[in-house]
């Protein structure tokens, strides 16, 4: 039985512009209802709206035990479908891509002061009116790497602040950065990847009502019920298969 673990997801809009970012938003969705099925506790770290209320970014926070299962989520997840807006009945298909780090335990990266470049500024909604009216959420650069970390979820920029740093450590952490090498992982790189339509680990075909897991060459049906975040099936599947192979 394993522990109470800490993940790190991030979702990325990628190529299909605003159809893109509309389904980021039905992703988050699901994996934040999934969260809540297993009684997992979830915080939406921070998000950035698209001009229509998509999302272009999304970091989530999920612990609780058996988490780890959600690293079978990283990589370019397709979706083709008819959007609303399309009215030739045109299928268009879009990417959005998942990026999952396991939260370090009781490891010390050492992170200096100088190293930082901190900034406030208020949390944005959809469309991009501003939610606060005082500056809580945080910008941190880290200089040596050039990662750039924000969080709005919390209410006070100390708060914010010390959130930002945690996900600074993850990914510092997951990228195994080093002072001569201040670059992304290649684990974390295949992960994101370019978002590309040929890039993908699941596609989601609304119209034949089908997901498929192209890694393991596997179907699964009634997407409605996945996408509101009954994920049980799929991911037994993964643990069945995850164990066989090891």
């Amino acid at each position: 039985m394993s522990g109470k673990n800490t993940v790190i997801l991030e979702i990325r809009a990628g190529v299909g512009g605003e159809e893109a970012a509309l389904f980021a938003v039905e992703l988050l969705r699901m994996y934040q209802r999934y969260a809540q099925k297993k009684n997992w506790s979830n915080t939406l770290l921070d998000i950035s709206y698209s001009s229509l209320g998509g999302i272009k970014e999304a970091i989530l926070e999920i612990s609780g035990e058996g988490v780890e299962i959600l690293k079978n989520e990283a990589g370019v997840h397709r979706v083709q479908r008819i959007p609303e807006t399309e009215k030739s009945g045109r299928i268009h298909t879009s990417t959005v891509s998942v990026a999952v780090m396991m939260k370090p335990q009781d490891v010390k990266i050492d992170i200096k002061p100088e190293d930082l470049e901190i900034s406030f500024f208020r949390s944005s909604g959809p469309g991009g009116q501003n939610v606060n009216k005082v500056e809580t959420a945080v910008r941190i650069l880290h200089k040596p790497s050039g990662l750039i970390i924000s969080c709005q979820s919390e209410r006070s920029q100390f708060s914010n602040r010390e959130k930002a740093l945690e996900i600074l450590k993850t990914k510092l952490y997951e990228a195994k950065w080093t002072t001569d090498q201040g670059k992304i992982s290649e684990e974390r790189r295949q992960q994101i990847g370019t978002a590309d339509r040929s890039e993908k680990i699941k596609t989601y075909n609304f119209p034949q009502d089908r997901l498929t897991d192209h890694r393991y060459k596997k179907n699964f049906h009634n997407l409605e019920k996945i996408m509101e975040g009954e994920l049980d099936d799929i991911f037994n599947f993964y643990q069945k298969n995850n164990q066989s192979n090891s």
